[in-house]
């Protein structure tokens, strides 16, 4: 999308963050779990407080996505000890990247990747890593077409539910 503008999360921003995040997680996944799962999830890990100490961490970045100034998705990174698993010095988690439904398949999840991938290299990471829910095909499509590959399996916990999540992980000298 040609007016698609990428601009860092700052903590002013923080009501907005926690919006998107909120509604895009909703979108995606409130069809296939259950309202009291989903209701533990957005107040325990999508919550304003939760947002903050994310936002507020100097190993994590958010970026939004927007078209007219209206945020339309969000990226979020984890660098160090900050991301969820793996804590390599040399990884890039992508924790979420998000795009409100009415604006899927016109490429803004791809720009939003993409900007992962620059930052990723400016921070000399050697690869990107993220896990993706194993029912989600199309996320799982979408880093496949990306190059990622699977290389470990996790468990999310959604609410009162286990999930079972597939890692991926793309080395950076191949992007």
């Amino acid at each position: 999308m040609d007016n698609l503008e990428v601009k860092r999360v700052t903590p002013k921003d923080i009501d907005q963050l926690q919006k998107i995040a909120a509604q895009t997680f909703s979108e995606t996944f409130s069809s296939r779990n259950t309202k009291e799962n989903m209701k533990i999830y957005l107040e325990e890990r999508l919550s304003i407080e939760k947002l903050t100490i994310e936002l507020n961490n100097k190993e994590s970045e958010f970026y939004f996505g927007t078209i007219n100034n209206s945020t339309i998705g969000y990226l979020n990174l984890n660098f160090g000890s900050s991301q969820t698993e793996l804590k390599d010095e040399k990884a890039v988690e992508i924790e979420r990247i998000y795009v409100l439904n009415e604006f899927q398949g016109k490429k803004i999840g791809q720009i939003l990747f993409e900007k992962a991938t620059q930052i990723a290299k400016q921070k000399n990471g050697s690869y990107l890593w993220l896990g993706v829910w194993r029912v989600n095909k199309r996320a799982i499509n979408f880093y496949k077409k990306n190059r990622f590959s699977e290389f470990d399996k996790h468990i999310f916990k959604l609410g009162n539910e286990e999930q079972i999540d597939i890692m991926m992980r793309l080395p950076l000298e191949d992007s």
